[in-house]
This record gives C-alpha cells, structure tokens and sequence, in this order.
C-alpha cells in the first residue's frame, strides 16, 4: 500500500529514515521536490536537502546514523514498568499528590530503580513514552519583595 502522503506528527527514527528512502526512490524516478515535499509532509527545503544528498553521496546517506547522546539507562522493560508506575498515580507510589509532576515523577524513578534523572529530562522519557504531567513542574509562587523600610525594622 503506498500513501499519498505521510500522515503528520512525531515519527520515530526508523519511521523518518523510511520517509527518506521512499522519497529517495520518488526523486530518482524524476518526482519533482515540491511534490514529495508535498507528499511526505515536508518542507522543500528538506526535500531539495535530500535530492542534494542523494546526488552528491548516494541514498545510502539517507540511511539513519547511530543517535547523538548518552543511551538512555532505564532499559526496555524498566521503560514498560516507568509506563505502568506513571498510569498507577502518585498515590500509589505513597506521594501525597492528585497527579504527576515531573518532579515527583523523577523522585518515583528514582525510589523504583534508583536511577536520579533531572526533572527536565524524565519529561522528555515521559513524552518519548506519549504520557504527559498537568504541570511539567511544580510552579513557585513569586513572593513579592518586601519593602527596604521592612527589612531595616
């Protein structure tokens, strides 16, 4: 089944490395760069990127490189039970919260697999998982200043 276009939205690496193929295979059969610009729901800047590459090294520079960073050091299955720890609710985990923070959700990874993520970062993990927090962070409440005349007293 071939589509006419790719559908919108967050791809995986072996999704967009497939989409790049495919439009390498479209660009070698004369489809111009706005239509599978088009067609893959890209801009045409990425599309004349990759008939560029395509011209100048071959479609085997299409083909997707080993990620950049650290790996991640939760692993698959701790990964599925990070999923299960999340739909369970803090409360379940002994927090005295009604919903997730990535905070408090950090502060659950860390008591079930003793691995300390940053709160920043269990928020990426937790949308690379399609789950989300309400808050991403417990908001401070900004105190005003009290006055010079105040703190001299």
């Amino acid at each position: 089944m071939h589509m006419d276009t790719f559908a919108p939205g967050i791809l995986t690496r072996d999704e967009m490395e497939s989409r790049r193929l495919l439009a390498a295979q479209d660009l070698q059969t004369g489809v111009s760069q706005s239509h599978v610009a088009r067609k893959y729901g890209v801009s045409r800047t990425t599309a004349s990127r990759w008939g560029r590459t395509l011209n100048g090294k071959g479609v085997e520079a299409l083909h997707k490189r080993r990620a950049p960073g650290r790996p991640c050091r939760l692993g698959r299955d701790q990964l599925a039970a990070t999923a299960e720890l999340f739909h369970a609710g803090p409360l379940a985990m002994g927090f005295d919260a009604p919903r997730w923070t990535t905070a408090l959700f950090a502060e659950a990874v860390y008591r079930r697999f003793g691995i300390h993520y940053d709160p920043d970062h269990i928020g990426r993990i937790l949308h690379k998982l399609g789950l989300q927090t309400r808050a991403r962070r417990a908001r401070v409440q900004e105190q005003p200043m009290p006055a010079l005349t105040q703190l001299a007293s």
